[in-house]
């Protein structure tokens, strides 16, 4: 960079107050409850290890509200200033695609993809079937007979739904707004099937309910005798991604100084190691790829909406 554009730069930065960015803290918008919530506790992870890159405190936010639409709008209409940062998942193309939210990508700036967790198709532990191929040929026998537990709507709803069209059966699905209570309900055999992730491994291994296939490219690390859907024959890859956004014209020279931020937690073995923990993985793109993916989910998700029916509110 040549002196003359380190001036201009600078002065730009001082016209707009942020010569010195960070001088305070950065709000992290989480648009959901704290407890047993995937989304905050990666968040809360990335907001200490920032602490070594950063010169001031990321602090986590919870903003629940409308399946995460109260969250969504706070940021959205937060100052364009570098100190508010929405915690993004892929509710936010789920909600706006179903109606329920007239909050999207599109109302951001992206900052970095940080992290995406695989699901896993799991049955409940007294299911008849032992592997998928055996789920598939009852389901074929009991069309509409084999309850999917899921929050309608969600990743949750449309990762099953890929999966159904993908095998050519038909499942029945039941709503369940929670995780936990999704998770419960499966445990119980109230339901047949529901989606998870590696998170759950242990309770998979321990029998209180069974993996059947994983939505990878190839088989995971962390559970090597679980099946990807590919190789049975499902074109499906599929996973909850996390990352950030910043509110619309939110200054170049702060993205790119969240972004380098984003890059160094990313890239921290003790991420990675806590990621692991929570059967994520870690994800990281930067903002010009990061807007690529965000256009390639909003536009896979905006399809299965409109085949489930669902339709935009005016």
């Amino acid at each position: 960079m040549t002196l003359a554009l380190l001036v201009a730069l600078l002065g730009t930065l001082a016209s707009l107050g942020l010569a010195a960015y960070p001088d305070r803290p950065v709000k992290i918008i989480v648009p959901w409850w704290a407890p047993g919530d995937d989304t905050d506790a990666i968040k809360r992870v990335f907001a200490e290890i920032a602490k070594q890159y950063f010169p001031e405190p990321l602090v986590v936010v919870n903003i629940p509200g409308a399946s995460g639409t109260r969250g969504a709008r706070e940021a959205k209409t937060s100052p364009p200033d570098g100190y508010t940062l929405y915690s993004a998942h892929d509710s936010l193309h789920t909600t706006y695609h179903t109606g329920v939210s007239d909050v999207s990508y599109r109302d951001f700036e992206p900052v970095c993809l940080a992290t995406s967790t695989p699901s896993i198709l799991a049955a409940s532990p007294n299911a008849p079937w032992k592997s998928f191929q055996e789920l598939v040929a009852d389901s074929k026998k009991r069309p509409g007979e084999i309850k999917v537990g899921a929050a309608l709507g969600s990743t949750s709803h449309f990762f099953p739904v890929l999966v159904e069209r993908e095998a050519g059966v038909k499942w029945r699905y039941v709503g369940y707004e929670e995780t936990v209570l999704r998770m419960s309900a499966l445990m119980r055999n109230h339901i047949g099937l529901a989606e998870t992730s590696l998170a759950r491994l242990d309770e998979a291994r321990a029998g209180k309910m069974k993996f059947l296939a994983i939505a990878t490219e190839k088989r995971h690390p962390a559970a090597p005798e679980l099946p990807t859907l590919r190789e049975l024959g499902i074109n499906v890859t599929y996973a909850v991604n996390r990352g950030f956004l910043a509110p619309r014209r939110t200054p170049e020279a702060v993205l790119a100084r969240l972004e380098e931020l984003c890059a160094k937690v990313t890239g921290d073995p003790a991420f990675a190691e806590a990621m692991r923990k929570q059967g994520t993985e870690v994800r990281f793109l930067g903002r010009e790829a990061y807007a690529g993916f965000l256009e390639g989910r909003d536009a896979l998700t905006a399809e299965l909406a409109r085949s489930l029916g669902y339709a935009r509110k005016p």
